[in-house]
Order: structure tokens, then sequence, then C-alpha cells
């Protein structure tokens, strides 16, 4: 704990869904009224609801106007920002070490650093798991950040806008997208692309046709959505056959090239946009910080979410091996993050009284699948109404709710209420998609 007459410091590495909701949290509880220090800790100066990167990286969401700036989060509630990212733990000495930043030009702007801490709480999120499969990291793009999103937006375009100038743009696969994984992202991901590939018409680019864009997803199982129940993966497989995206179940991707992808069985999916969304695992220098993990770099922690080996450092989101009473883990969803935040925002102020901690408990609210403007599927769980499956109007509305959810944490119901009005006006003026 921290020493006599000095403040508690609480630092948290991860501005991700959890991590900066739970910044917020304790800015406001603790932060504000000088009962304690809070540090948030991240490498990149602004956050974006990480659910919403499929629709970043085919342009119809734009993050630079719904990003939150790190800074002015933390200067309205009570905490502080510092930029950088995490490289090892002291946990002797209860400090944490950051690398130096540089900039694009590889000047250092700041050097590598250390901050103390009484309380350490990760919560880094998780990346795409190539599972060390030939060119993967070469050849395709991953959609695990903002930066990662916006490249992908850009080269989609500057491809469309490349075969728009051909003589005879069907002869070639520059525009042909293959998705490796059938998960949500996947699937998401291409419900939007085919949206925007339809909407390049009315823009001017009348020279490409629907015929010209193929998009092909890929997955090892025998179903899309493995994670889901077997009725929702169907009603998907539906809504995707009407967009003519053609899905290949059971087929195990063993490399990746700059021309397609190729499969186990042999097959060869032409695609000039190769995109890899096929399985995460935590960052890898969780493994070497001398704590336990998993196979997947995930920290493993408590029921109080603590880590098994440090009663000081806690862990939140896709980054903490959760135990569930029953056996298994608790998935890594955006619900889980939130749920963990809460919990440790309640945590943080029962140490400082020095009482048990709260026992984290999962409550599995369902999981829905947004197909953008042509459908959305999922289930909803609750005591009263057991699962229950739920399309179209309904489930898009639901799905949309969980993103003012995390609105409404950040800035409150008055704020959110005026970012969604001026969300409407902006809407009714700028073009559906981006075209820079």
């Amino acid at each position: 704990m921290s020493q006599p007459n000095q403040l508690h410091r609480i630092v948290i590495v991860g501005g991700g869904a959890g991590g900066i909701e739970l910044a917020t949290k304790l800015g406001k509880k603790l932060g504000r009224k000088k009962r304690a220090e809070i540090i948030l800790v991240d490498c990149s100066r602004t956050h974006i609801w990480k659910p919403l990167l499929h629709e970043v990286a085919a342009g119809t969401f734009d993050s630079h106007e719904n990003q939150i700036e790190y800074l002015a989060q933390a200067a309205d509630n009570g905490f502080r920002f510092r930029l950088g990212r995490m490289t090892g733990v002291d946990r002797d000495r209860r400090v944490i070490k950051v690398a130096p930043t540089y900039n694009e030009q590889g000047k250092e702007l700041i050097p590598a650093r250390e901050f103390p801490y009484d309380t350490l709480i990760i919560g880094v999120g998780s990346v795409s798991n190539d599972f060390g499969i030939t060119g993967v990291r070469e050849h395709c793009l991953f959609l695990d950040t903002h930066e990662q999103a916006e490249n992908f937006q850009r080269k989609l375009l500057e491809a469309t806008l490349f075969v728009h100038a051909q003589a005879a743009p069907s002869a070639s696969h520059d525009l042909d997208v293959a998705i490796a994984g059938a998960g949500a992202t996947g699937v998401e991901l291409a419900a939007q692309l085919h949206k925007v590939t339809r909407l390049f018409k009315a823009y001017g680019l009348d020279g490409i046709t629907p015929q010209d864009i193929k998009i092909t997803i890929i997955e090892a199982a025998d179903r899309i959505l493995p994670g889901l129940p077997p009725r929702l993966s169907q009603a998907t497989q539906q809504e995707l056959a009407k967009l003519d995206i053609n899905v290949l179940a059971n087929e195990r991707v063993v490399e990746a090239t700059a021309d397609g992808i190729r499969c186990e069985s042999g097959k060869f999916i032409k695609a000039g946009i190769r995109v890899w969304a096929a399985g995460i695992k935590a960052p890898d220098f969780l493994a070497g910080l001398g704590l336990e993990t998993n196979r997947g770099n995930q920290l493993v922690v408590l029921p109080t979410l603590q880590t098994t080996q440090d009663e000081n450092i806690f862990a939140l989101g896709d980054c903490a091996a959760c135990p569930l009473p029953g056996g298994g883990w608790v998935p890594p969803r955006a619900q889980s993050a939130h749920q963990q935040a809460s919990l440790l925002a309640k945590t943080v102020c029962a140490r400082l009284r020095g009482r048990p901690l709260p026992i984290y408990k999962y409550r599995d609210y369902g999981s829905l699948v947004s197909l953008g403007k042509y459908s959305t599927v999922g289930n909803l769980m609750g005591n009263l109404t057991g699962t229950v499956m739920v399309e179209g109007f309904f489930a898009r509305m639901v799905y949309l709710t969980l993103y003012k959810l995390h609105q409404l944490a950040m800035f409150g119901l008055y704020r959110t209420t005026m970012l969604s009005i001026a969300h409407q006006f902006r809407a009714s003026v700028h073009p559906e998609i981006k075209l820079h």
C-alpha cells in the first residue's frame, strides 16, 4: 500500500473499453476528491470503441468525429493520461516500465520511463493471433487498432480508384476481399464491405459493378460464428447468401500470399485485399512479466480479478483469463470488460478502506452480430426470459444501445444525448462512406 500522507497510486495500463471506463469512474470517485492518484497509460492518443473498428475499416464510421481524446477525457474526469507502451514491471519496487515514444520520422519524443503504483490494473486487450501461418503477417491486414482500421480503409479506397481507372476492371482480383475467420469481426466486416462497394457507383465510380468485387469468408470450423448458437449461425449465413458473400466453412488456412489465401484442401482464393480475423491472443509482453499466463498470453486471475501471483496487480478485459464457476473462462467480449471495470471501481475503493474485495460474477447478456443496414441477429439472455433469439430491427436497436451505454459511462446522459443529436445532423450532410 502507499506510504503515510501519500495518495494511493493507481495505474491503469490500456485505454480500451474497460480501461477508459475504469479510469473515468475512479477519477470521478477518487481523483477529483484527492483521495487517490489515477494514471491511465496507453500507446495511442485516442480511444475508439473496438467493436466499431470494422465500420472504420469499411469507411462507414468516421473515427475522427467519434474518437475520444485521452488527455481531454482525463482533464474532465479527475485522472491523468500518459502516452506510452508498457514493456515490463518491477514487482519488488512496484513500478511499471514504459518504452520510449517516437514520431513517424523515428525521433524520440518521450524517453523510457517508470511509473510507481500501489494498485496496478492491466487492460491491454488482445491482438490477432496468426498461429505462425506462413505469409499472414506479411500479406494480410489486421483490425486490432484504430490505425490498422484506417489503413484498411485507405487501401480499399486506393484499390477502388486504381481499378476504376483500368479499361477492364473485371479481369483483375484487385478488389476481391478474402477474410480469414468467420467470427463476429469477419462477418460484420463482410457485410459492411458489401454495402460500401455498392455505394461506389453512387459517388461517380460507375465503371465498377458488383460483379467486380467478390467477398469470401474462410472459416476452419464447420459453421460461421462457431462461438454462438447454431441457429444464429444459420440465420446469419442465410443473410450473407442474400448478399452474394461466399462462405467457405471447414477450410483451414495454410498460407497467405500477395495474390490470395491458400487452404489445406488445396483451394486458393484470389484476392487483392486479404484480412486476418481468425483468432486473438493477449500481447506477447504479458508472458514476460513473471505472472501466471495461459497459452494465449492472458494473465490468469482470481475471482477478485487479482493476478494469481501478486495481490497488487489486477487484470480485466481480453487480456485476463478469468475462470467461470462451472468451468471454462469468461469470453473476451466488450460486455465482459464493461462488467469488470464496474467491479474494479468498487474493488479499489474497498482496498482503500481495508475491506474485503468483491467477487466478479460474469453475466452473459447475449451476443449480437450486425450485418449493417441489412440485418442484425443475436441472442439475449435474462433471468426471467432465458435465451431469446432476436433478429431484424429490434436486434439492431439493442446492438446500437451497447455503444450508447459505453458513451454514457464516458460522458454521462447530457453529453451522450448531445453527441447523438450532433451525429444525426452530421449524417444528414456527410456522404455515407468516407471518400478520403
